[in-house]
């Protein structure tokens, strides 16, 4: 397949970041020099239950690693119809995954769904007590940019509680919304509610009215230019099984 010019800046990004992103075994320790890799594009929502089910998959095919990009959806499904040389593409959201359709080798397939919840830090500096508080303008809350899935989501929940206060800062993905409430750095940010239970004692979430109306579905697919059709058919079965469906309850995902 003939990648465009900026794809190739995508591959140059993507193999960057493998030290980092990438689960199993790193070939320079002699394990796994033979070993075939497949490359996951995950909404950074999917951090935790993506990395388990990447472990999951390489014990139950030796000789494959998964290598993991975790980031905004938007940018992700943009990744994947420039070309970027990758296997497996899991959004946010139905509409990003729409938007990438002419990259995907089957049809898209929905794993998991999630809600929105307003975090706090532990010592709640702004004495949150509902999301209404934040129409006070007295916070400093911090949410993500609308061009991705949490962004377009919060929106909507600020204007379905007439919440006009403007967010002190718009972040990329919903990780660096949890980081910035985690850190201190902002009174309270809108995470999905997967994100709070895995910030654990960290922070102290809050239910956001009408969010049960602004659910998000989390869809999954094989793209058309893996160089392993085989094992990206393979990994999106594995996320849609009862095993990753486990995996995803466990994390507070529900059920697609």
């Amino acid at each position: 397949m003939r990648r465009p010019p900026h794809a190739l800046a995508t591959l140059a990004l993507l193999v960057a970041a493998a030290p980092l992103a990438a689960c199993g075994h790193d070939d320079a320790s002699g394990s796994g020099g033979d070993a075939t890799t497949i490359t996951v594009l995950a909404a950074a929502s999917l951090t935790g239950t993506f990395t388990e089910l990447a472990h999951r998959f390489e014990a139950d095919h030796p000789g494959t690693k998964v290598r993991l990009a975790f980031d905004s959806s938007a940018t992700l499904a943009q990744q994947a119809v420039d070309g970027a040389p990758a296997d497996v593409l899991a959004t946010a959201d139905t509409a990003t995954m729409d938007g990438a359709r002419s990259a995907l080798a089957a049809r898209p397939r929905d794993f998991a769904t999630n809600t929105m919840v307003l975090v706090r830090p532990k010592d709640d500096p702004a004495h949150l007590s509902r999301f209404a508080d934040l129409a006070r303008g007295h916070a400093d809350y911090v949410a993500c940019v609308e061009t991705a899935p949490c962004g377009r989501v919060a929106a909507a929940l600020l204007a379905d509680n007439a919440v006009d206060a403007k967010p002190a800062s718009l972040e990329v993905d919903v990780k660096a919304v949890l980081a910035k409430v985690t850190s201190g750095e902002a009174d309270a940010g809108i995470v999905y509610r997967t994100d709070a239970v895995a910030a654990g004692d960290q922070v102290r979430p809050l239910a956001i009215p009408h969010a049960g109306e602004e659910l998000t579905t989390y869809p999954v697919a094989p793209l058309e230019q893996s160089g392993h059709p085989a094992l990206a058919a393979a990994f999106v079965h594995l996320v849609i099984s009862g095993t990753g469906r486990r995996v995803l309850a466990g994390a507070g995902f529900g059920r697609p």
